[in-house]
Order: structure tokens, then sequence, then C-alpha cells
């Protein structure tokens, strides 16, 4: 009798292994999945658009915080925001950028050192721009005060 009990705890312990093992590896794939949609590009307009972009900061003196993965697609279809909520060119004081137009770098007029006239130094443009937006989601989900909820460990 008492061998019988030890062979169905047995049965029952592979069969919970077998379990855990088929839903880790599932858990895997998918998440596999999920990375490699979230870096693909896609075409919008004749313009291709990464899908997952890093901001590495390499272009600042001295950066304390480590590179920001910022979510294009799911900023422009889950949240809404507008092309022009990042993407602009000034003209007289209007952005004057529109969908379909060439998309400049941000260093390419933000300078990583200093502010000029009225344009931002580039991490105060970013800090700005994002944080700003964040904050009007009104969402507690939004990161606007721990930079870790952006910046990932150098």
């Amino acid at each position: 009798m008492a061998k019988v009990i030890e062979m169905k705890k047995h049965i029952l312990l592979t069969i919970g292994l077998i379990l855990f093992g088929t839903a880790f590896f599932i858990a895997g794939v998918l998440y596999a999945a999920t990375t490699a949609t979230e870096t693909k590009t896609t075409t919008a307009g004749g313009t291709t658009i990464t899908n997952v972009l890093t901001i590495n900061n390499t272009s600042y003196s001295k950066d304390t915080k480590g590179p920001v993965a910022f979510h294009h697609l799911k900023h422009s279809t889950d949240y809404k925001a507008a092309c022009t909520d990042c993407h602009h060119e000034y003209k007289d004081s209007k952005n004057i950028w529109k969908e379909g137009d060439a998309v400049k770098t941000c260093v390419s007029c933000h300078d990583p050192e200093k502010t000029q006239d009225k344009v931002l130094k580039l991490q105060t443009a970013f800090h700005t721009n994002c944080k700003d937006c964040h904050k009007k989601s009104g969402k507690d989900t939004a990161p606007t005060t721990k930079c870790n909820d952006c910046h990932a460990k150098s």
C-alpha cells in the first residue's frame, strides 16, 4: 500500500513539473514574440518608423542615467499622441512640421551642453517634453518623477 502511495506521489510530482516547464516555455515564447514585434519597423506615408527608439544620451558630457527605450508605436497608436507632440520645426514661433516631412535628429537643433536662444539644451528638451506630456495624460501609470521608470540602469 505504501508503494502505491509513493508511486502516485511520484506521478503527480512528474506531471506538476511537466506542466510548470510547459508554462515556463510558453511564457518565454510569448515574451520573445512581443519583443520582436516591438522592435520592427513600419512604414507610414513613405516614412520608415522604428517602433522602439533607444535614446542613448551619448552626446552629453556627463550622463548620469542610462538609455531610455521610447515605444513609438505605443505612444502614437495606443496613447494617441500627435506626431507634432514630439516632431517640430519652428518658423516665426509656429511649428510648421507636418506628417511626411523629414524628421531631424533632436541633437541637430538641441545642443547637448547649453540652451541657445530659445532652443532648449537636449536633456532639458527631452525632460520637458516627455514629463509634461506624461503629466497632462492624468494617468497614475505615466512616469514623471522616478528616473528609473524610464531610464535603464547604465
